[in-house]
């Protein structure tokens, strides 16, 4: 039985700080078989529409960014796990190179520098860049979410939406809601069902100034999958204000070390 751990929307620099450092330390006691990092690991705010014309679009910052994320996520994730790492592109990674697209065509071609997987050093930290509906468990793919239009504001129901139209059970991000949805299809007792999965966010929702301290219905979390030989199961974690969260009965939260150096679970 594979475990496999799945991440989404970090959006560095505007992460939560408290619950990646601890699922991360979780993610070095539990030793999953495989991570997924399913998207907008890196917000990237200065080339986006948001800040057109503003004085922040001439202000840089994918560099800088890009440090922080390997120097937040990528360095302290491989010093604490060495499995498989793919990672896919959200809608938020790709600015640097849409807007080099937009602006710069004539660059864009040629400029590998500022694409996603060299910007955060995939090759040197052993990072995988998969591509949509990658297939990684029986009867399940991964997407980010942006891919295909379409957005419903019940947790679940997008990720089952795009999982009906794929006709497979579907994992993704993009929405920074939490929630598992079934879809069936059948009768007289011969039913097929698949799922839908969306892994909730880790941002800091402080720091999302176009929510301009308003509500948003999101979610904070992640997701971890039982996958056998012929199917897969999902199970969404939610993580609690603290940054706290249960696996397996167990809850993971503060970081105390014990004096085998590993995390060990809160009490």
């Amino acid at each position: 039985m594979k475990r496999i751990v799945v991440i989404s929307d970090t959006q560095m620099p505007y992460e939560d700080k408290r619950a990646v450092r601890n699922i991360i330390n979780f993610i070095g006691d539990y030793q999953p078989d495989e991570v997924i990092q399913i998207g907008d690991l890196v917000d990237y705010p200065a080339p986006s529409r948001w800040t057109a014309g503003t004085r922040y679009e001439f202000a840089g910052g994918v560099i800088r960014d890009s440090e922080y994320a390997k120097t937040n996520f990528m360095a302290p994730l491989r010093s604490v796990y060495d499995g498989p790492l793919k990672i896919l592109k959200g809608n938020h990674d790709e600015r640097p190179e849409k807007y080099l697209e937009k602006n710069a065509p004539a660059l864009a071609a040629d400029d590998v520098h500022y694409r996603f997987e060299s910007l955060l050093d995939f090759d040197g930290f052993g990072a995988d860049l998969v591509e949509p509906y990658y297939p990684f468990a029986p009867g399940w793919v991964a997407i980010h979410g942006h891919e295909s239009p379409g957005l419903n504001q019940v947790a679940g129901r997008t990720a089952a939406m795009k999982a009906k139209k794929a006709g497979v059970s579907l994992v993704m991000g993009h929405t920074h809601r939490l929630a598992v949805s079934p879809e069936s299809t059948g009768f007289g007792g011969k039913l097929k069902t698949i799922y839908g999965f969306e892994v909730g966010h880790l941002m800091d929702v402080r720091k999302a100034g176009y929510l301009k301290n308003g509500p948003a219905n999101w979610q904070r979390g992640f997701g971890l999958f039982y996958a056998g030989k012929y199917s897969a199961t999902p199970h969404a974690i939610p993580v609690e204000d603290d940054g706290s969260f249960v696996v397996e009965g167990e809850r993971f939260g503060e970081i105390k070390r014990g004096n085998n150096g590993k995390f060990a679970k809160a009490a």
